[in-house]
């Protein structure tokens, strides 16, 4: 697979659509999702087609402490670039100190979450919560108008159950200077249950003029032109599906994928993880991935078991290569 393929930037000439002056290759990108778009998985996503790389939310005080925990969070490789940085809290002052705290560290962009709706997020008036108050967007969007250099964009929800504000906000983020909206098309009680609301990303496509990306219910690789025909978009956020199946971002659905790429993809992720997090950690942490790598094998409670022990890289790599040989027999 290479280290980093970039294979859209290669194949095509003009960009897909532009973020400000940042051009982007590609309609399908990687979500953000804590604990899972950290630079390991990113970087492999990255290399199989997704057009750009969001990292995971940091919260802004954590931004403000400088806590070591952080900066792993907004390491990036240059080869990810084009690289948002997406950062999240409640206070108008806070975020703006965060975002010209972290453009320093070189992002491409910087993105508001509006979205979360964890309630340990939400409940403080971050994340989906921030959609609640419309002004504070406002105010907030207006000053990262004076003082950010890089191109800030939004993601959000459609808002609340009994306040569904996305074309409201959509509007404010626009008129205030940010250069992309993405949209998961679910309200906060949603979660990540029910169906995604399409029709509600076509609105905001309609009222505003900057790029759109669309989120929520993408599952195999039709979806993706799907969603971009129904709602007009330029681009589309995976997340769950893009975990059990990162080859969708160049174009395989995850029975398509040969069984030699997905040990090599493996072999890569485990190795990337380790180098990054260090040895107990990077296995610790790769596990979660190595059961969606053996997606398409019925692990035995056994199979689990095994996975779950601690054993040195190479041998939990033997283990995981002995657990997915039998798929292809």
């Amino acid at each position: 697979m290479g280290d980093m393929l970039r294979p859209a930037e290669e194949i095509n000439t003009e960009p897909t659509f532009r973020v400000r002056d940042v051009p982007v290759y590609g309609d399908a990108i990687l979500a953000p999702m804590d604990g899972y778009s950290d630079w390991p998985f990113r970087s492999i996503c990255r290399g199989l087609g997704s057009a750009m790389s969001y990292t995971e939310f940091v919260k802004v005080e954590h931004v403000l402490h400088s806590s070591r925990h952080t900066r792993a969070k907004l390491y990036f490789g240059e080869g990810e670039r084009p690289v948002a940085f997406q950062i999240y809290g409640d206070d108008v002052d806070q975020i703006v100190q965060a975002a010209l705290a972290v453009q320093e560290l070189g992002p491409d962009i910087i993105d508001i979450n509006m979205g979360c709706p964890a309630k340990s997020v939400a409940s403080r008036g971050a994340g989906v919560g921030l959609m609640r108050a419309p002004l504070k967007i406002a105010r907030l969007f207006r000053r990262l108008s004076t003082c950010l250099q890089v191109p800030y964009t939004g993601k959000i929800r459609l808002g609340w159950e009994d306040r569904r504000t996305y074309k409201l906000v959509a509007r404010i983020v626009e008129e205030n200077g940010g250069s992309l909206i993405a949209v998961h098309g679910r309200t906060k009680e949603q979660n990540y249950g029910g169906r995604a609301d399409w029709d509600a990303i076509a609105e905001v496509k309609a009222a505003v003029k900057i790029p759109v990306i669309g989120n929520g219910d993408v599952k195999t690789v039709a979806d993706i032109e799907r969603l971009k025909q129904h709602t007009g978009c330029e681009a589309v956020m995976i997340g769950r599906a893009a975990i059990a199946n990162p080859w969708i971002f160049s174009g395989l659905e995850r029975e398509q994928v040969p069984q030699e790429q997905v040990r090599e993809t493996m072999r890569l992720h485990l190795a990337r993880n380790v180098k990054f997090y260090g040895e107990e950690d990077g296995q610790r942490l790769f596990r979660k991935h190595a059961v969606q790598y053996l997606l398409m094998r019925q692990l035995t409670r056994e199979d689990r078991k095994r996975i779950l022990q601690v054993r040195p890289p190479a041998e939990f790599m033997a283990l995981l290569e002995q657990i997915y040989l039998p798929m292809g027999a």
